[in-house]
């Protein structure tokens, strides 16, 4: 009987490897947000009346984009070899990042942000689903967390993007962090590695009450006799719901906090994203390490983690809308970014739960349309409620409503195995 192995060094090699492609990946797209004013004065479509909307649009189109390739590029990580997609995703994104740093029109700088729209989407699936797939244990959640704490430092280090606008020039910061995303690609081509029983797992006995289901034959029996389609589905509703006040986090708390508190670039862009992301670095591997225990006592260990942590950004985001001093705000971000990493964490985990090795890029890839294209609708909603007078207070503050909802389902979960499709042993 096939017995999942305890992760050896070469496990732990692979989240090492990844960590700095979680980094920029979250650093290459945050940066727009945090650089906005610097942007905003060198095109002329995002001044003056409807220059918020424009400006949202020009982040909105990068997450219609990533979100509809999702599901593509999870299909394509489950079927082809992930360590090249990886290398070619980092490779192309950094070239476009690059190539951003010297657009000088708006129409050439929003058909870059789709492209990178398209190049990004190719990667965290692949990446998640790789990491899965080392880390068969009870260090799973660990492991995906320091791997997302990576994407929490890309992040934060968006803020100095804003930094780097204001001093030197914003073109400078697009220019340097694309010439280090293609360098690192070179890197990762020697060193990153496939695992060698990628499809060992198909062969494995299914220890789940579904096994009885009538037999289907061919490639489609893995997915039709073994994914939990009811949970599946829950767990893309309380991956979407929450998604909503996080892109709002991440596109417009700077301008937030410049309307409220007559802060500079400089400064909002440094409060909004080290401040958040740095409690989501704490967050994910804080709920990783509980995550991990809890789970070995309970099988829905990783879905109470989850819901703890939506629970924590209620409160938070209501701060975030209402508190009338900077601190508390400031404060509000942090319990926010802290819940919010104990929830991301476990997505791909409780995903593991749920779905066989041969599906969970593809399923991730599903989640993230669905939590990718809500704050696609939801990032020039905002900018066009505040051409219109709607303060982003008042916005943030709504996108409680949808948490509240994402963490009732969230304890409704009710996982039936530790690893789909994978037989552990005793």
């Amino acid at each position: 009987m096939p017995v999942a192995r305890k992760p050896n060094a070469n496990a732990w090699l692979i989240v090492a490897l990844l960590f700095p492609v979680a980094l920029l990946n979250y650093l290459d797209r945050q940066m727009l947000a945090t650089m906005g004013i610097s942007i905003k004065g060198d095109f002329d479509e995002l001044q003056g009346p409807g220059g918020a909307e424009n400006f949202g649009r020009l982040m909105s189109v990068f997450m219609w984009v990533y979100a509809f390739c999702s599901p593509v590029s999870g299909f394509i990580a489950d079927r082809i070899n992930r360590k090249w997609l990886i290398v070619f995703s980092l490779a192309v994104w950094s070239a476009v990042t690059l190539a951003m740093g010297q657009v000088h029109d708006y129409s050439t700088l929003y058909r870059l942000r789709a492209a990178m729209g398209v190049s990004e989407a190719f990667y965290i699936p692949a990446g998640l689903s790789l990491i899965a797939d080392y880390h068969r244990g009870a260090t799973r959640s660990m492991a995906v967390g320091i791997h997302m704490s990576g994407i929490y430092l890309g992040q934060a280090l968006g803020g100095v993007g804003g930094w780097v606008a204001q001093d030197i020039s914003w073109r400078a910061a697009f220019g340097s962090c694309g010439v280090i995303g293609v360098g690192y690609a070179i890197v990762l081509s020697f060193f990153l590695r496939e695992r060698n029983d990628r499809n060992e797992s198909e062969e494995w006995r299914v220890t789940s009450d579904m096994s009885d289901s009538p037999s289907v034959t061919g490639p489609w029996s893995l997915v039709t006799q073994k994914v939990h389609w009811l949970g599946f589905g829950i767990l893309l509703l309380c991956f979407c719901l929450p998604s909503l006040p996080g892109w709002a986090v991440k596109n417009w708390l700077p301008t937030l906090l410049q309307d409220r508190f007559l802060l500079d670039q400089k400064s909002s862009g440094l409060w909004a994203t080290l401040t958040t992301a740095s409690a989501g670095f704490f967050g994910v591997l804080i709920g990783g390490k509980i995550s991990d225990l809890l789970s070995q006592r309970s099988v829905r260990g990783r879905t109470w983690t989850s819901a703890a942590g939506l629970l924590l950004t209620i409160p938070a985001l209501l701060g975030i809308g209402f508190a009338p001093t900077l601190p508390l705000v400031v404060i509000c971000a942090a319990i926010y970014g802290l819940g919010f990493g104990m929830f991301d964490t476990n997505n791909m985990p409780i995903l593991c739960q749920l779905a066989p090795p041969r599906f969970r890029a593809t399923g991730y890839g599903l989640m993230n349309f669905t939590g990718i294209a809500a704050g696609a609708y939801l990032t020039p909603l905002l900018g066009k409620l505040k051409d219109h007078g709607t303060p982003l207070s008042v916005g943030f503050a709504m996108c409680a409503i949808p948490v509240i909802i994402a963490a009732i389902f969230m304890l409704t979960l009710r996982p039936k195995q530790r690893d789909c499709g994978v037989e552990t042993g005793k």
